[in-house]
């Protein structure tokens, strides 16, 4: 049942869970499974769990902690259940990020501030996106530029000359190309062989580069990064999308007219006053940075060109100067952190018939674009990405929700988008244990803090329901910097951190499993201590290394846990650009349980046979109920299982055990999913 919602969901996180979608965060888990994890972990064994589940359950009284809080979805569950939440993570962006999921806004006095911000800012922000003719411009389209090593020519970075065409390009044909050697544009369709621009010139498909290399129009081929030689690439526009007056949208050429405005902006952003608010900071060397230090940018502000920065500095200095209501200040200073993602020169354009702007985390990296596209950062109603239209599909749709949430439940005609069987979430904030305890009605403990060092009591909380951090891949607060140089001085609520990195000692993620494992081990202790007798604990996981479970494991073996289920369960859109570009793309989680050793807990499995025939059978049942389950959803549920048998019996999860496991594990791939099945 909770693959199914939890499929329903993974589609528009956004539309289903607005709350928890205010703004970019890394690895969102679906709500949907989070309230089915919590209201299980309510519901006495014997009990209808499905029926709790869709039903109006009342928590009342309950204290659910989350110690890796990312995004806020264990705390919006666990408020709309009616019980009360402590958040904590590492991270100061993640924070900001969890307080608006959960506190409630004064919508006349968030409408407020958003038109004292628009008075203060929007008109200059318009005359620095507009034609000579006094049309507005919804995007610029550059592209990156450098000199030949061999002869100094100047080499547009084209891959090809088509520039926009539809997301359906076989139903609509119609596609934007733009002449490499003289930039004029023209339209044509997206397989054109050739075709002869406004001055002459004949073009193909073909554009200077292959892939990291480029071929000047000399003939001399080269490495892109060798010529860059140690200086950023430079940008030039080629092209623009304008909004004609009768709401149409029209390509245009770039005329002497832009330049000189761009011009003008250059000039503005060496003026700016030093109180303006502006990105500040340097890149530092990391898993999820070294691909942009490698094309040289250096500092954060080097992500953004002369308009974006004036334009983006003239909004955030309005949102720092707002004198009205605290948390309404704060959901717009998130608010122009989300806006950042869609408006800077790491983005691309998508094309027509889908959202134009491709935001800048598509592949959870910095990954420099060669032909970037440059949004109108306030935006109109035919804007992607704007601080404008993102007000009304973030903000006033969380709020909404907040008021009124629904739930995806599944009834006995299929699954149903409900209102009704969940308390309204508007809780107060406490920055203390002691303010958390003593306040009346709704509550949340939300705070910045390293989770192997929290200010709770022994044996304080009822339940904890958490998802940490992957152990590689994704490094959340080398990407979280990108926001934070912006943020640090806004000062979106009192406390927020002044530091000039969210990079923390104490992370739990590290390329090296055994220091995953230490900083894991260290959070599962101080999880135990807080947590009532009887309590348990409950997260999901997934990791394609089996280092990676071999540490989750040993870390909860050594720190007094006991695994007692490891339960697949949908995970995150399985299309997404990161999963599809996987050796095993994956569809699935594992909820895995856990009670103290201290309490009596017990693995349940008397065999590795027992064990493996478990993570079978669940394995199965989603299969024949039609949920997607692939070779690294097998791999890594069967993987997690046996583990946790093995460390329940006692043994070294040494590499001859690892071994087996993953022998195990490729044997149970060829059952369930046939010998058809990608085994490595």
């Amino acid at each position: 049942m909770l693959s199914g919602v939890g499929t329903k969901e993974s589609w528009r996180k956004e539309v289903h869970r607005p709350a928890t979608s205010t703004h970019k965060w890394w690895a969102k888990r679906l709500g949907t499974v989070f309230r089915g994890i919590i209201t299980s972990a309510a519901t006495p064994e014997g009990a209808d769990a499905v029926g709790a589940y869709g039903s109006s359950l009342d928590l009342a009284g309950t204290v659910v902690l989350d110690p890796f809080s990312g995004s806020g979805v264990t705390g919006v569950e666990a408020l709309k259940l009616g019980a009360k939440a402590v958040c904590f993570d590492i991270n100061p962006v993640a924070t900001l990020v969890q307080r608006q999921a959960v506190q409630p806004w004064d919508i006349g006095s968030l409408e407020a501030a958003y038109k004292e911000v628009e008075a203060a800012c929007r008109s200059e922000v318009d005359r620095l996106h507009r034609t000579e003719d006094g049309k507005t411009v919804l995007y610029y389209f550059w592209v990156a530029t450098l000199r030949c090593p061999e002869c100094s020519e100047e080499v547009r970075l084209f891959d090809s000359p088509v520039f926009s065409r539809n997301a359906y390009p076989k139903r609509v044909p119609k596609a934007q190309i733009v002449c490499p050697e003289c930039l004029s544009i023209k339209e044509s369709r997206y397989d054109f062989v050739t075709e002869m621009c406004a001055n002459g010139h004949v073009m193909t498909q073909r554009g200077a580069v292959r892939g990291q290399s480029a071929t000047c129009g000399n003939g001399h081929s080269f490495k892109i990064l060798g010529a860059l030689d140690g200086t950023l690439p430079g940008y030039e526009m080629y092209a623009k999308m304008v909004a004609n007056p009768d709401g149409s949208k029209g390509y245009e050429a770039i005329t002497d007219w832009d330049r000189e405005l761009y011009d003008e902006c250059v000039d503005a952003l060496a003026e700016l006053p030093q109180s303006a608010v502006l990105p500040r900071g340097r890149l530092a060397p990391g898993n999820n940075t070294d691909q942009a230090l490698k094309w040289n940018f250096r500092e954060w502000r080097d992500f953004f060109n002369a308009r974006q920065l004036v334009s983006l500095s003239l909004i955030a200095t309005a949102i720092r100067d707002l004198t009205g209501p605290a948390p309404e200040r704060e959901a717009l200073c998130a608010l122009f952190s989300g806006t950042l993602e869609f408006n800077n020169l790491f983005t691309s354009f998508k094309g027509e018939g889908t959202g134009a702007v491709r935001h800048m985390f598509s592949h959870h990296v910095f990954k420099p674009e060669r032909t970037p596209l440059e949004a109108h950062p306030w935006g109109t109603s035919q804007s992607s990405g704007a601080f404008s239209t993102l007000f009304k599909s973030r903000l006033r749709r969380a709020h909404e929700y907040k008021t009124n949430p629904a739930d995806l439940v599944e009834r006995g005609t299929g699954i149903e988008r409900i209102s009704g069987v969940s308390k309204p979430v508007g809780a107060s904030i406490a920055d203390s244990w002691e303010s958390f305890v003593s306040a009346e009605g709704q509550a949340a403990y939300v705070a910045t803090r390293n989770s192997a060092q929290m200010d709770l009591p022994d044996g304080s909380v009822d339940l904890i329901v958490t998802d940490p951090p992957y152990m590689d891949n994704v490094h959340y607060a080398e990407l979280a910097d990108f926001f934070h140089a912006w943020l640090q001085h806004m000062r979106p609520y009192t406390g927020y951190s002044e530091a000039t990195t969210t990079r923390r000692s104490g992370e739990v993620q590290n390329a090296d499993p055994v220091e995953f494992g230490r900083a894991l081990e260290a959070v599962w202790t101080e999880s135990a201590r807080v947590l009532k007798p009887g309590g348990l604990l409950a997260f999901t996981f997934h990791q394609a290394r089996i280092s990676g479970w071999v540490q989750v494991v040993e870390s909860l073996r050594r720190s007094g846990w006991v695994v007692t289920a490891v339960q697949p369960v949908k995970g995150e859109m399985a299309t997404s650009v990161v999963k599809a570009g996987a050796r095993e793309p994956s569809n699935l989680d594992s909820v895995v349980v856990c009670r103290r050793a201290v309490d009596g807990a017990a693995n349940p499995h008397a065999s590795v046979d027992e064990a493996l025939a478990t993570a079978t059978r669940e394995l199965t049942d989603l299969r024949d109920a039609r949920v997607d389950v692939g070779a690294g959803d097998v791999r890594s549920v069967v993987r997690g299982a046996l583990l946790a048998y093995f460390a329940s019996a006692g043994a070294e999860l040494d590499e001859s055990v690892a071994t087996r496991v993953d022998s195990l594990a490729t044997e149970r791939i060829e059952t369930l999913l046939g010998s058809g099945a990608e085994v490595p």
